[in-house]
């Protein structure tokens, strides 16, 4: 037996020896915390409920993980519990407590449980804890007979979640959490699984080729651009190469011209673009139609 573990059923020894609170002094402690900050009395109502947050924490062993971990899961939850409570709202302590425990645990449960986080929103997290109680009742009660998706129908009901919902939930604890970098056999030159992954991104090939036809593309209609006339040429640039595109109105104003002028040159412009573009890269002519 380990230190830990001797220190732990030490502690467990010693929560459940602790003195039991009546109504009365809980919830005058309750009350000298919240109004005076009396830290003397906050440990001792959280010394006096520690065997509930003990006992909470044992339910949770099935899951696999360190009793120690989960009994300080549980003290958290407790003194959270400590710090939020409101005598004046006639609820006995305990009774408050046993949800911030609970809701401890679980999340601590969910976080270390697995690599992947198992149950990211409320449906899920009822589904995690109460899946497998509430599918061996189902199973008991069907002699055996349930398929699949019987099942997953029959638990989804009872637990008032979607049934796409309860299939995934069965998919992910059907097993446990695989790496990647496992070797798929025992053999000394087993390949590692990691290995049977697709690569989804582009071939190398593939980004040379889009590279350079980039670079034609954009030679080709950089040497268009600069046969046009120089008021022409600053009139496309501005209305559809620029940051921030400049309007009919403003580029009149600096050209001295009207707008409807500024319209007709930069349609004229298109144009000749468009001419020179069909000669050079007959592809290219509908993205110069479309500026």
């Amino acid at each position: 037996m380990s230190a830990e573990t001797q220190a732990t059923r030490r502690y467990v020894r010693a929560t459940m020896a602790g003195e039991l609170l009546d109504a009365a002094t809980e919830r005058r402690l309750a009350v000298a915390w919240r109004d005076q900050r009396d830290e003397a009395s906050l440990h001792r109502l959280i010394s006096a409920y520690s065997r509930l947050a003990v006992s909470m924490a044992g339910r949770f062993r099935r899951y696999g993980l360190p009793y120690e971990d989960l009994v300080q899961q549980a003290n958290l939850g407790l003194m959270r519990a400590a710090e939020k409570f409101d005598p004046d709202n006639g609820a006995r302590f305990s009774t408050y407590a046993r949800w911030w425990i609970k809701a401890s645990i679980q999340d601590y449960v969910m976080r270390n449980l697995s690599v992947v986080r198992t149950a990211t929103n409320a449906a899920q997290k009822k589904l995690f804890f109460n899946m497998r109680r509430v599918q061996a009742a189902l199973e008991r009660g069907g002699d055996g007979s349930l398929g699949s998706r019987a099942l997953a129908q029959g638990i989804a009901t009872e637990l008032c979640v979607p049934v796409a919902e309860v299939e995934l939930m069965i998919g992910r604890m059907a097993g446990p959490d695989l790496s990647l970098n496992a070797p798929q056999s025992d053999g000394g030159e087993s390949r590692e699984w990691l290995e049977l992954l697709e690569d989804e991104a582009p071939a190398a090939e593939e980004l040379v080729l889009e590279r350079m036809e980039s670079d034609h593309r954009r030679t080709i209609l950089t040497e268009a651009l600069m046969t046009l006339p120089q008021r022409e040429r600053r009139i496309l640039v501005e209305r559809h190469l620029a940051d921030a595109p400049s309007t009919l109105t403003e580029l009149g104003a600096q050209l001295g011209i009207s707008k409807e002028r500024v319209r007709q040159l930069e349609e004229r412009a298109l144009k000749r673009m468009r001419a020179q573009v069909t000669d050079a890269a007959p592809g290219l002519a509908p993205v110069v139609a479309a500026a």
